[in-house]
């Protein structure tokens, strides 16, 4: 080709030739044995020129090269890199990966859990850790020339968000930021924010896959393309939209009326009714090997339903894997567990886990024990597992890629209810199929459920919007290390800076448009109002006056009931058998813990509306269900009473059987249907007395527009003209709302942290420094514990059950009885905590410092006490986890977030007290067993 060339253009090219040679890019290029993508050499091109870089790109297709090309940049400079990642898994996959390609010498690891080389010049860190570091103005930071933020959209979970940003925020302007994220739909919004605040950044986004994708729906037997290519537009495929027409026209298998029927005419009819049915799990990965799909990562949105999947592959018979592949699954296997004892094996299910594997089947969600999860990925990139169920956390960064991913179902529990699953998480799941130089193409394949709307999938697939948005909020913690560093003012200034504000003064834009737009619209209403006799504004108002206050009124009158029947319940008392009014469990019900008063339940997470007690009960259906005010809409009394045995479990089946039938047995001997057997009178309406609103009415009575012809035609306008109205107040609020934000509530915080002595002035107190060392929900919980000495005197294993209380929440807190706790010393020291919690809520709410602005302490929870006790008094695995009633990997991750809060309190303890020296006895005491297995090699 060069021969075409002319000789002044064969020496142009020789001279780009040499150019691209000198630079750091050319031997880094030959690192890779596969030619880099445009927008990876674009990025790192940007990179060497000294701009940061924002890389938006779709899960699997090489992003992590221009974070990899910092590290070489820094080397090749004589400077430090830092590589962020969200979670430790990632970290420590990210260290090895490193590792291996410059040396162990140069390659570092800092987690909360392990500390590898900190001093090395290339280290990899969770966020969490980098932004300690600059707070604390560590020694670490010298030198620093790069920092890589891999899956930097992690900056919208509402929990850990915000560190993202501290990092952006504090880094020093030496430092080039390279932010590697997933494909987001306002990548060009948030490299506006970071060219703002840390300089010249380049935007590179690729919407490219690598590995194109397929997206399919398997029903049945058949596995049918969604989309369909038809004149160069894509369709959604008319042979399944025939199929989902003709299936869910069919009748819905309801039992026909007219009489019995024989069983060849109902199996006639079931064949007639379900010719396309849900395959089963192992019918699905025999599908999927059939069509040469595997291996393959099926997402199912529960733990228990990834478990319940193995062993139904199992139960079929399925097999993956020959002989060959058996035996080096089991090497595999024996080598990374050979550090746990034989007596937790069998408690963590070893032996079942491990025939799973063998046949190259697996689970893989939190709740396995980390070492048992890093296994399952170490033989999934191997190809020795060829069928994992999992659960969406895996879609979180791990580089676990499949040929194919399943997805059963398109609702997923989201912690609150039932939802459909959005485009990003559609996006996200599927990404992970297709692996880049291993398939020439990826496949998506969702299971058909009744029901399916083909569109609304290919809607799913087909959308790319993932927006990211800010989380940001300015924490205790964060307050008084900014004020340390800053000042107040200084803070304030630099909370402005945040992407939260950035987005919120953007917002306000369009808001103010529409508010211009309502103003023009009001001009129009009050001209079609107006009325021959007299002023239609002002009788307008006496009516929307009148309304408001009948309006108020019904809620005086609800709230009333509401209070009469939270005091009701107030007064009732374990084995009180009472019938619950309305709602999904209404009938007869036995109390077995009365609830704590103001809407909260001791040891569980607060509940803001203060709904009043809320009972567990035992129903005569034999379910035991908290219950809310909202079960009770009028005063509830005790029908009777009974015994509650010693020996009930609510968690056993029998035991609930038994105790509900002894309910009803009572219920039928003492001859009451449950149902009480007061009746209401009718009550006299407040309005009908109150005086305001005989005001209103005599007023709108004597006005002049009364008694116009038009009346109720002005009155349709001015009704009309009065919610515009109040639609534009809304608005007008919502841009004072918006303005400022993230410094109003900064205001707020230091407001309270000056009262409590924490801060003065510009100036940090002792107190406050010990709060400027504690990072996590409960920061000020914890700081005022160490100042009124809570803790102080308690032995290490009473220490840590107090300090669980500090970071465990309950996956689900409605229907469990209160917690277990430690005898002695400990149990008063967590219900002081308890108090003081209530007291810092009281000073929260005086403050206007609210949880649902992302800010404040919600209530510790004590349900993690007693096996955070057990477990740093020595007792065995198996005694523990049968107590807790908690899989082995929640147990081991809230050990090593207990371990970590032990942590943070011996280095904000002062030096005279006994909880720096217990706390780290604690960590001594829960470091062991399946808790101190390294989970890096």
């Amino acid at each position: 080709m060069s021969e075409d060339m002319s000789p002044a253009e064969r020496y142009a090219a020789a001279r780009l030739r040499a150019a691209e040679e000198a630079t750091a890019l050319a031997p880094f290029r030959e690192m890779y044995d596969f030619e880099l993508d445009p927008f990876q050499l674009d990025a790192c091109r940007a990179l060497e020129a000294g701009e940061g870089v924002l890389v938006a790109a779709p899960t699997g297709s090489g992003k992590t090269i221009v974070g990899e090309f910092a590290v070489h940049l820094a080397l090749t400079q004589g400077r430090k890199c830092f590589y962020t990642t969200p979670i430790k898994a990632l970290s420590n996959q990210k260290f090895s990966d490193l590792a291996r390609r410059y040396g162990a010498d140069k390659v570092g690891l800092l987690t909360g859990d392990n500390s590898i080389n900190a001093e090395a010049p290339v280290v990899v860190m969770t966020t969490e850790v980098l932004r300690n570091m600059l707070y604390a103005g560590s020694q670490t930071l010298r030198g620093l020339g790069y920092v890589v933020m891999d899956e930097v959209h992690y900056l919208s979970d509402r929990f850990r968000g915000a560190v993202w940003e501290e990092v952006i925020i504090h880094l020093p302007d030496s430092v080039t930021l390279v932010s590697l994220s997933a494909t987001v739909s306002n990548a060009e919004e948030f490299g506006d924010w970071l060219d703002t605040v840390r300089g010249d950044t380049r935007v590179i986004v690729s919407e490219h896959r690598p590995v194109p994708l397929w997206q399919h729906v398997l029903a049945g037997r058949r596995l049918y393309d969604l989309f369909e290519e038809k004149s160069g537009r894509r369709a959604v495929n008319p042979d399944l939209v025939r199929m989902v027409r003709m299936e869910n026209s069919r009748p819905n298998g309801l039992r026909d009326r007219r009489g019995p029927k024989r069983e060849a005419d109902r199996e006639r009819e079931r064949r007639q009714r379900r010719r396309i049915w849900i395959p089963s799990r192992p019918e699905v990965i025999d599908k999927l090997d059939a069509e040469g799909l595997l291996p393959a990562i099926t997402f199912i949105f529960s733990r228990a339903g990834c478990e319940a999947a193995v062993q139904q592959c199992l139960v079929a018979g399925l097999r993956l894997n020959d002989a060959a592949a058996q035996a080096r699954v089991r090497q595999i296997v024996e080598e990374r567990t050979a550090a746990i004892p034989d007596e937790d094996l069998h408690v963590l299910g070893y032996f079942e886990w491990l025939e799973g594997l063998q046949r190259g089947i697996a689970a893989h969600h939190a709740g396995m024990l980390p070492t048992f999860k890093e296994v399952v990925e170490e033989l999934f990139v191997q190809g020795l597992v060829k069928a994992v169920f999992a659960t969406e956390t895996l879609a979180l960064g791990i580089n676990m890629p499949a040929r194919s991913v399943v997805l059963e179902k398109l609702v997923k529990w989201n912690g609150e209810q039932h939802a459909d699953i959005t485009p990003g998480e559609y996006t996200q799941l599927t990404g992970r199929a297709g692996r880049r130089g291993i398939d020439i193409e990826g496949h998506a394949v969702v299971l058909w459920q009744r029901g399916m709307d083909p569109e609304a999938v290919a809607g799913l697939a087909g959308t790319r919007t993932y927006p990211l948005r800010s989380s940001f909020k300015p924490s205790y913690n964060m307050a008084v290390n900014l004020v340390e560093q800053f000042g107040r003012h200084r803070s304030r200034e630099l909370l402005e800076t945040s992407f939260a504000q950035f987005q919120a003064d953007r917002s306000v834009v369009g808001i103010s448009r529409q508010v211009q737009r309502n103003e023009e619209g009001l001009e129009g209403y009050k001209e079609s109002m107006t009325c021959h006799l007299g002023d239609f504004a002002e009788y307008g108002r006496l009516r929307r006056e009148l309304k408001d206050r009948e309006t108020e009124l019904a809620k005086q009158g609800a709230a009333q009931r509401r209070a009469q029947a939270s005091a009701a319940l107030e007064k009732l008392r374990p084995g009180d058998i009472i019938h619950v009014p309305t709602g999904k469990f209404a009938g007869l019900a036995l109390v077995l813990d009365p609830g704590a008063p103001g809407g909260r339940t001791p040891g569980h997470r607060q509940f803001d509306h203060h709904d009043g007690p809320r009972p567990l009960v035992l129903t005569a259906q034999r379910q035991v269900k908290r219950l809310a005010g909202m079960d009770f809409p009028v005063p509830v009394e005790a029908l009777d009473r009974m015994r509650i045995p010693k020996s009930f479990n609510p968690r056993s089946p029998q035991s609930r059987r038994d105790l509900a039938s002894a309910l009803r047995t009572r219920a039928g001997a003492a001859g009451y249907d449950g149902k009480p057997s007061h009746r209401r009178g009718r009550q006299r309406s407040a309005a009908h007395d109150d005086a305001e609103i005989n005001r209103l009415r005599t007023a709108i009575r004597r006005h002049p527009c009364h008694g116009c012809d038009e009346r109720e035609d002005h009155a349709r306008w001015a009704e009309r003209y009065y919610r515009l109205k109040r639609d534009t107040r809304q608005l007008e609020r919502r841009i004072e709302g918006r303005t400022n934000t993230i410094a109003r509530t900064f205001d707020r915080v230091y407001a309270l942290l000056s009262d409590m002595e924490y801060l003065d002035g510009d100036k940090v107190t002792e107190d406050g420094k010990r709060l400027a060392r504690l990072y996590g929900e409960l920061d000020l919980l914890a700081a005022e514990c160490l100042r009124q000495s809570v803790w102080e005197g308690l032995p290490p294993s009473e220490l840590a059950a107090c300090a669980s209380a500090l970071v465990y929440e309950a996956r689900t807190p409605d229907d469990a009885l209160p917690p277990t706790l430690p005898g002695g010393r400990a149990k008063a020291a967590l219900g002081e905590m308890v108090r003081i919690w209530g007291r810092l809520d009281a000073l929260e709410e005086q403050h206007a410092v609210s949880q649902t602005e992302g800010v404040g302490q919600r209530e510790p929870d004590l349900g993690f006490a007693w096996p955070a006790y057990q477990w740093a008094e020595g007792h065995g695995l198996d005694a523990v986890l049968r107590e807790a009633d908690m899989p082995a990997g929640d147990f081991v991750r809230w050990c090593k977030q207990v371990i970590d809060v032990l942590g943070q309190l011996a280095a904000a303890a002062p030096e005279s007290s006994t909880v720096r020296r217990n706390a780290r006895k604690a960590v001594d005491s829960m470091l062991r067993g399946v808790v101190a297995y390294s989970s890096v090699g």
